[in-house]
């Protein structure tokens, strides 16, 4: 009876999952087009003239171009061409290659076929958070592509400590895609606005940001094991990316807040400012993980400044 009781439990948490997944997906429709490129398609979303200079802005974990949207895609539309990807796995964009498209290098491969695909050959590349390493990545695989890189609370070092248990878990064949599958949306609808409260700490998340940013997409099975995925690859990979920082000639804006405590400042934002020969260090007092929020205007400036120094 005590098997039974819990393969009916594990049966009515899939369906309740199951049924929530596409509720959310009703609830946020996909904003923009979509790319095709090699096994899959990704959601891409483009504000601003048409023949503007290109600014290419890049979500960090646990999230999706609604967060960039939010933050910089509608005041920077005023002047530049702004395309903001969903990552592969995130929002509506698939994730054609599983577990290998967690690499940021190879997100960086699928993205830039996408870009090309729409006619943007180079861009400013913004990375947030987990895109630091993404962007970075892009921008050592496709140097003549970039005309400038921004990156905002960025990833880019190997770091003590490695991630939390219960990513390496999710990630995990077999009891992962089962947790996903089942408990992970039910308990996420309770947890999930702590956790954002978390991420902006110590500033606070502003009016409507779950509601317009849809970040319950994250909650989804799919995106939730192909983000802890993501997550616990991140570490091997800029260990072995972060030796080549020193080929980026691109100019460049790093910017951080003193109070992360997801991304420490001292490892990736000054670390890799060190290794750049072109490239300027803004640390922000008192900001956290969300600067792109906290200092929305300081960043529109950095690109500014960038744009001015990049090279057509």
């Amino acid at each position: 009876m005590i098997v039974l009781g819990f393969v009916a439990l594990v049966a009515v948490l899939a369906v309740v999952s199951f049924i929530g997944a596409r509720m959310i997906e009703r609830s946020y429709p996909p904003a923009g087009r979509f790319i095709d490129i090699d096994g899959g398609r990704l959601h891409v979303l483009q504000l601003g003239p048409a023949g503007a200079p290109p600014v290419v802005l890049l979500h960090g974990a646990s999230g999706n171009l609604g967060d960039m949207r939010m933050a910089l895609g509608e005041k920077l539309a005023a002047k530049y061409r702004v395309i903001m990807v969903d990552r592969p796995g995130h929002g509506w964009s698939d994730r054609p290659g599983g577990r290998a498209d967690a690499q940021p290098m190879r997100q960086a491969a699928l993205i830039h076929q996408a870009l090309e695909k729409i006619g943007v050959h180079k861009a400013i590349i913004v990375g947030h958070s987990w895109s630091g390493a993404l962007a970075t990545a892009y921008t050592l695989s496709y140097p003549d592509a970039v005309s400038g890189l921004v990156l905002l609370a960025g990833v880019t070092h190997p770091w003590p400590g490695g991630v939390a248990w219960l990513n390496h878990l999710i990630a995990a064949p077999v009891i992962g895609p089962l947790l996903a599958h089942t408990v992970i949306l039910p308990l996420g609808y309770f947890l999930i606005d702590a956790g954002i409260q978390s991420v902006f700490e110590p500033q606070t998340p502003p009016p409507g940001y779950d509601t317009r940013t849809g970040v319950r997409m994250i909650l989804r099975p799919q995106e939730f094991i192909a983000n802890t995925q993501d997550i616990v690859a991140l570490h091997g990979a800029v260990t072995a990316q972060s030796p080549r920082y020193g080929e980026i000639k691109a100019p460049t804006a790093i910017i951080a807040g003193d109070a992360d405590r997801i991304v420490y400042t001292d490892i990736h934002s000054r670390g890799i400012y060190k290794m750049l020969p072109d490239a300027t260090l803004t640390v922000l007092p008192g900001v956290g993980h969300m600067v792109q929020f906290a200092a929305t205007d300081v960043i529109l400036k950095a690109i500014d400044d960038v744009a001015a120094k990049a090279k057509p």
